[in-house]
């Protein structure tokens, strides 16, 4: 399945292009957990107030969510940028 995150920064993150950098470095090391096939960041290109700013894709096992959701990874995402995101949409579909 693909687990996509949707999330618009809060207006406290200024440079987003940096923030960016950053996710990237710590979703790189997604693929090190069991079931957890890669992982597809897209930022919006489109500069507008009603937009999200990042889409997280990522591809895994349907089984693997609740690894994914106990992973370190997972919970220094959440750590570490959960208080600079101001909204996310999570969505699960087939491959």
């Amino acid at each position: 399945m693909i687990h996509y995150i949707l999330v618009k920064w809060s207006k406290e993150v200024g440079d987003k292009a940096a923030l960016l950098v950053k996710v990237r470095a710590l979703y790189a090391k997604a693929k090190d957990i069991p079931g957890v096939r890669g992982v597809t960041l897209k930022p919006n290109v489109t500069p507008r107030d009603n937009r999200y700013d990042l889409m997280i894709a990522i591809d895994m096992e349907k089984d693997a969510l609740p690894t994914w959701d106990e992973s370190a990874l997972h919970k220094t995402w959440k750590a570490e940028y959960g208080h600079l995101v101001e909204k996310k949409a999570i969505f699960d579909s087939e491959d």
